[in-house]
């Protein structure tokens, strides 16, 4: 499955217009930076409540096929505009990582 069609099942909020449309490969929930880099893995979906910058150097160095930031968290624009530099989607939830985890695992996203 793709991550616009995840978004889309899921009812995410699109923050970017990006046309990168990356299949999924899994998925890793995680908030600690360091953690995420040693557990994560390409085209994995990434699900955190961290909005700063560093976010963005992380998904870069791990080629994160979406980042979908949970809680309803606002993402800072400098964030933004390193994503769409990037062309790295960031979708936004009003769910719990945990919740949004649940419904990815019951799609077959493990």
């Amino acid at each position: 499955m793709k991550n616009f069609e995840l978004a889309k099942k899921l009812d995410l909020e699109s923050l970017l217009e990006i046309d990168k449309d990356i299949k999924v490969e899994g998925v890793y929930v995680g908030d600690l930076l360091s953690v995420v880099m040693s557990k994560a893995k390409a085209d994995y979906i990434w699900i955190t409540i961290q909005t700063h910058i560093n976010v963005m150097a992380v998904a870069e160095l791990l080629d994160i096929s979406c980042i979908i930031v949970v809680e309803n968290m606002e993402v800072e624009a400098d964030t933004l505009q390193k994503a769409r530099e990037l062309g790295i989607p960031i979708f936004k939830s009003r769910e719990s990582a945990y919740q949004v985890a649940c419904k990815l695992n019951n799609m077959g996203i493990k």
